[in-house]
């Protein structure tokens, strides 16, 4: 009998692999640095402003992160922030990509079941670098028949990507942290969707929980994922 669901898909930043915690690490060395010139929650609410405003034109991940905290930092100061303080927020982020992956509980022996029985991907958003570099690292690049780093997840993007692999939406789950980039636009084209919330999510990825979906569901960590699909392939 033909399987309902064919292909499991991972994001990888804080389902697979801790991130955000150095984003927050970094932020508050951030916030250390120019504290002579603003309180930090000002400092954080202007960076996120600078953040969200620059997406479009430096995408996702460490570099466009520090990018947006050396505008900020000329902003809060008016231009006067001292030349030691941009070199040491390019240090942070250089510490940043050089960071060694720490991966989160159950991550390589769910990998490893999953791939027995289903196609298995990597989709994850980011600069492509850093991405591929995290992977090498992580050890778990030979379990995934495949990969994809992306600019952006929405629906368009999730299409495109079960047309090149000739995947069904309704057959493909996706596994992330993410309601907005892993769970909603996977649901809005038919698919599955296994939220697993890590404990600091960056704001914006957040979204509802859209609770009532049947294609939906949300657990605590990956040791779950094997229940979580058997019971969407008997709905």
């Amino acid at each position: 009998m033909k399987r309902k669901i064919t292909t499991i898909a991972f994001d990888a930043d804080d389902t697979l692999w801790h991130n955000e915690t150095f984003f927050r690490i970094t932020q508050e060395r951030f916030a250390d640095l120019l504290r002579d010139y603003t309180e930090s929650e000002h400092l954080f609410e202007r960076l996120l402003a600078a953040e969200r405003r620059n997406l479009g034109h430096y995408g996702f991940g460490v570099k466009g992160f520090v990018l947006s905290m050396i505008e900020t930092a000329i902003e809060v100061t008016e231009a006067r922030v001292p030349a030691t303080v941009i070199q040491e927020l390019i240090q942070a982020g250089q510490d940043m990509l050089r960071h060694p992956i720490e991966l989160l509980p159950h991550v390589e022996a769910t990998l490893a079941d999953f791939a027995e029985n289903y196609e298995i991907l990597l989709i994850t958003k980011g600069d492509m670098l850093d991405q591929e570099r995290k992977l090498a690292q992580s050890g778990l690049g030979e379990l995934f028949d495949g990969v994809e780093i992306v600019s952006h997840k929405n629906e368009a993007t999730y299409h495109e990507i079960c047309q090149r692999r000739t995947v069904a939406p309704n057959e493909l789950v996706m596994v992330g942290n993410s309601l907005k980039s892993d769970v909603l636009p996977v649901l809005a084209i038919g698919g599955w969707a296994a939220h697993v919330p890590h404990e600091m999510t960056w704001e914006l990825e957040r979204a509802k929980a859209p609770e009532a979906h049947t294609r939906f569901a949300e657990i605590s960590d990956l040791s779950q994922l094997k229940n979580t699909v058997q019971s969407f392939e008997v709905l």
